[in-house]
């Protein structure tokens, strides 16, 4: 269980010297003897390759949780985020000038995340040896802790390729400082990344997920790195491989799917109530990043604060525990409010927050307002050609009144107003709700401890369905193929007959596990949303299904954004319903961004949704800048690169 974590930090930090300080040109600190630290013959032993592999999966997992480089490399910069109320990062979103091989910011640098993922595999080729050359006849050791290796491994490296395509190859753990490095082909990495993956596959069991490494979390990754290679960004060299990914894609699938069903509501996957509670090992979980309460441990997931939008600088409002810290970095974009069905897609109402109660109240408008009791912020999601609401200077209407206690509601805030759209230039924004908790020990306290999901099965449904709609445009099957999958995943968002279609919780149900002390009056969640206000429908709606009984009649909201990107071949029409599909699935999971890039539909659904990045964004944006860093520290022949060799093993247009 996560509360039995050790990490021993100045271990890992001395293998981050070793592995990752290649601009270092001096070694004294080898030659040092640290008298009451652990050295690596530690790792000669079957308690120190496991605790090695603890701390690996710490640094690979859970560490760019800790960060905001993990929101500005997967969800800056594409159709379903811009940049919010504050624009710290917001070079990762606009591709502008301050986008290259050295960004400067307060909080990212271009280096952070190429550093902490080399770390991780630094840490791994460390892991695979030990475990190789260790005598031991414990299947913990020579299966489990060698099957991990190889997983951090080929999950670091995919992470690398899919962001910077070919980077050097590291597969043996460094005892000195080493200085000269090539940069391996994207082929050569993917090739290396589906052997590792393997590897694990056939030495992992299926036991102690999804906070363990298992035989399914091999197969899910091993198909998105199928996946991967058989994409358009690798489309000048996969022929020959193509075809017999994509149907690994689809046998690797199906045996995961088979082992993890569609929790029944979508609702329970975001039904967070406490650490390690039952929503954190639903079956359709396969890997997780673990993080812990133990402070000793010092494990800490800042997800919560940055898709949170301000409320707290608002009258009749104040910062609470349940509210979140505001950092307001990622505000949808209008790709990502009218790519759902709100009618009959529950996914949407599920997770992001639309209501907010009023937890300061006094007066304001000559209206007093009681906290814990009357709504304070609403934000009406609602669709183009609703003309109910007039957009004001502050967005307030105050005709809108909130019908339990019959007052006017202070905030509101409008998609689609009769003059215009009120939510893209403003800094209110309904907050995504997906990594919310309140089990945190104070009201700005940053450090979480709800678990981060990195795979569960309605993705790998996701990723059979792809890979069956590009077989068929190769000629094996039909696009109809793909169906199935898709219809299974959309049929668990849809509203059951008799469902309360207004009901809402997230992460801040989790409040009462905190050991801050918090009110009730001061609560700014609240158990309701703006479905019905929003969609200005009756309670009795009845309840219609989402599937898509043919390829030839797509979902209006598809064909709005099939008509908008300009598609005509029926693969790109396809491909752009797997990719809204994804969106409303799993919008705001750390998998935007290299999804678009790898589909090299990157540019033109930026262009199309993104507004801050659409002037800039270019196509050589389809792979990072290497950091400057790398390219200063390292060597050929005994000496640091020169300009022009710095320029040869950068990716172009940097």
């Amino acid at each position: 269980m996560k509360k039995h974590i050790k990490i021993y930090p100045r271990l890992l930090m001395l293998i981050a010297l070793i592995v990752g300080t290649a601009s270092c040109d001096n070694d004294s600190f080898l030659n040092e003897v640290l008298e009451t630290e652990r050295d690596f013959t530690y790792y000669n032993s079957e308690e120190g390759i496991q605790q090695l592999a603890v701390g690996a999966y710490y640094r690979v997992f859970a560490s760019p949780f800790a960060s905001e480089y993990q929101f500005g490399t997967t969800n800056y910069g594409t159709d379903e985020f811009h940049v919010g109320g504050d624009d710290t990062n917001s070079q990762w979103n606009n591709y502008d000038t301050r986008f290259n091989s050295i960004i400067t910011t307060i909080r990212t640098t271009a280096q952070e995340p190429w550093d902490n993922i080399y770390i991780g595999v630094g840490l791994a080729n460390q892991l695979i040896e030990s475990a190789t050359n260790i005598e031991s006849t414990n299947d913990a050791i020579k299966k489990t802790a060698l099957g991990e290796g190889y997983f951090l491994r080929a999950f670091s490296y995919l992470k690398l390729v899919r962001q910077y395509g070919g980077v050097p190859l590291k597969l043996k753990p460094s005892t000195t400082v080493e200085l000269e490095f090539a940069r391996a082909t994207a082929e050569e990495v993917l090739k290396q990344v589906v052997e590792d993956f393997t590897q694990a596959y056939d030495l992992l069991g299926n036991t102690g997920g999804p906070n363990k490494i298992t035989k399914d979390a091999a197969a899910h990754f091993l198909a998105k790195a199928y996946l991967t290679r058989a994409s358009e960004i690798n489309d000048s060299w996969n022929s020959s491989t193509k075809s017999a990914d994509l149907q690994k894609v689809v046998t690797l699938s199906d045996e995961v799917i088979a082992r993890h069903p569609l929790a029944a509501n979508y609702q329970a996957l975001w039904d967070y109530t406490k650490p390690d509670g039952p929503n954190e090992f639903l079956p359709e979980m396969i890997l997780s990043a673990s993080f812990s309460r133990d402070p000793v441990l010092e494990t800490n997931n800042n997800s919560h604060i940055f898709f949170t939008a301000r409320y707290d600088d608002m009258p009749m409002l104040k910062r609470d525990l349940t509210g979140m810290r505001p950092y307001s970095r990622l505000a949808p974009t209008y790709f990502t409010y009218d790519v759902f069905n709100h009618i009959n897609d529950s996914r949407f109402w599920k997770v992001f927050r639309t209501k907010h109660r009023v937890n300061a109240g006094g007066v304001y408008g000559g209206i007093t307002y009681t906290p814990g009791v009357d709504l304070g912020i609403l934000y009406i999601i609602n669709s183009k050609g609703d003309s109910r609401f007039a957009k004001t200077i502050n967005n307030n209407d105050p005709g809108i009144l909130y019908s339990k206690t019959n007052k006017t509601i202070p905030h509101v805030y409008v998609a689609y107003a009769a003059d215009g759209v009120g939510l893209l230039k403003n800094p209110r924004f309904p907050s995504l709700s997906k990594h919310f908790e309140s089990a945190r020990t104070a009201i700005n306290d940053n450090r979480g401890m709800r678990d981060e999901i990195l795979a569960r099965s309605a993705e790998t449904y996701l990723m059979a369905a792809e890979a069956k709609i590009r077989l068929a445009s190769s000629g094996s099957g039909a696009f109809a193929d793909a169906l199935p999958y898709i219809n299974a995943v959309r049929n668990r968002a849809t509203y059951k007959e008799g469902e309360d279609r207004s009901y809402y919780t997230d992460g801040a149900a989790s409040y009462p596990t905190s050991t801050f002390v918090q009110p009730l009056k001061d609560n700014s969640f609240m158990t309701e949303n703006s479905y019905y206000e929003s969609n200005n429908i009756p309670v009795t709606t009845t309840a219609t299904d989402l599937t898509i009984a043919s390829t030839s009649a797509l979902p209006a909201e598809d064909e709005a954004v099939i008509t908008k990107l300009g598609l005509a071949s029926q693969y790109d029409k396809m491909l752009c319903l797997i990719l809204n599909e994804r969106t409303r699935e799993l919008c705001g999971e750390w998998l935007r961004w290299e999804d678009l890039s790898r589909t090299k539909t990157l540019v033109t659904r930026t262009k199309a949704y993104n507004t801050e990045a659409a002037p800039n964004i270019k196509e050589f944006h389809n792979l990072r800048p290497i950091p400057q860093t790398f390219l200063d520290g390292i060597y050929k022949e005994g000496r640091p690169l020169t300009s022009d060799e710095k320029s040869a093993m950068q990716n172009p247009g940097y």
